[in-house]
């Protein structure tokens, strides 16, 4: 790339997404580029439009709620009925799930 972008800048270019992908050696045509350049351009846009946000009041969250969410006890159940579970599986054998192997 010929020339540093600043962070006001936030176009890019057909151009710098073509050599960025020479670059690279990825195999990227115009078309793609081009779609890589205004998505890539979308969202430095949003990123600069974000970073000129005035925050200077704003406390940082601990939680994106004002109250924090209830949770249950966290209580072991042994009410599990293995044959009722196993009744259901496409494949079980000697009380264990089978399953298709995955790795040769």
């Amino acid at each position: 790339m010929s020339q540093q972008p600043t962070t006001s800048d936030s176009n890019v270019s057909r151009e710098e997404i073509l050599e960025v992908a020479s670059l690279a050696r990825l195999g990227v045509d115009e078309t793609t580029a081009d779609n890589y350049a205004d998505d890539i351009s979308k969202v430095l846009k949003l990123m600069h439009t974000l970073a000129n946000v005035d925050t200077t009041d704003i406390k940082p969250l601990s939680n994106i709620h004002e109250a924090c969410q209830e949770l249950r006890v966290d209580v072991a159940k042994h009410d599990i009925n293995r044959e009722r579970n196993q009744s259901v599986a496409p494949a079980v054998e000697d009380g264990l799930y089978l399953v298709p192997q995955v790795i040769e």
